[in-house]
């Protein structure tokens, strides 16, 4: 079996790793950033109709103050944000599973209009519609030093997931070129995939940018080995 080397930083790391475990795969984690709170001005809660947190990350790290929100409808991309939120105390929470885009349309539909969005410093882009969305970073994320670790454990044979273009980067900037010729690359989207530069074994990506399309991708690697 291929290890599979899982560079997206926590929490999220250990919920593919997880699905991973469950596929059959043998996973590694290996996070090359890690959410760094940021100090954020709390506009008052009576200037907006509607929360949205895209990310279990700006759950954790917008502090004590988030709870001044708490009486806004509050809404989340992902079932790990939701959670996030009803563990910070929140008891209805409307989640979404696709995108920003796709929450926004529900807030629109749900007849919000002002809606205040605690996220990072970098966020997928969002068809606001007919929203006004106040964006506040109240993280960002920090890359971690190099690891000796990761070089170590990619194998001939290994498979690394990238899930943005900046992991791109730190990758492409950290694998030698002399080790890529033998690991087989998995990106979330075209533009991390052109992030981590050339000379791979094979490099994809899935037709959505869904984390669980690309552990079939790298099942499918495996399978492959295995016939």
């Amino acid at each position: 079996m291929r290890p599979l080397l899982i560079l997206r930083p926590q929490p999220g790391a250990d919920r593919t790793a997880e699905k991973a475990r469950r596929l059959g795969l043998s996973p590694f984690v290996h996070p090359l950033f890690a959410p760094e709170t940021l100090d954020w001005p709390a506009p008052s809660a009576q200037d907006f109709d509607a929360l949205l947190l895209t990310s279990a990350n700006g759950v954790r790290c917008a502090g004590p103050a988030l709870k001044a929100y708490r009486a806004l409808p509050t809404y989340a991309v992902g079932q790990a944000t939701a959670a996030a939120l009803h563990a910070a105390g929140w008891d209805a929470v409307t989640a979404g599973d696709r995108d920003g885009s796709a929450i926004a349309a529900r807030i629109a539909l749900d007849g919000h209009r002002r809606v205040l969005h605690l996220a990072g410093t970098t966020v997928a882009p969002i068809d606001a519609g007919p929203l006004a969305i106040t964006r506040i970073a109240v993280y960002h994320m920090a890359a971690l030093p190099p690891d000796p670790a990761l070089i170590a454990a990619a194998t001939p044979g290994a498979i690394l997931l990238v899930h943005s273009p900046r992991a791109g980067e730190q990758l492409g900037a950290q694998m030698p070129q002399s080790r890529r010729a033998a690991l087989h690359l998995i990106a979330i989207s075209p533009l991390a995939l052109a992030a981590c530069g050339d000379g791979w074994a094979s490099a994809a990506c899935p037709p959505r940018p869904d984390d669980d399309e690309m552990l079939a991708l790298a099942r499918a690697l495996c399978e492959g080995q295995q016939q």
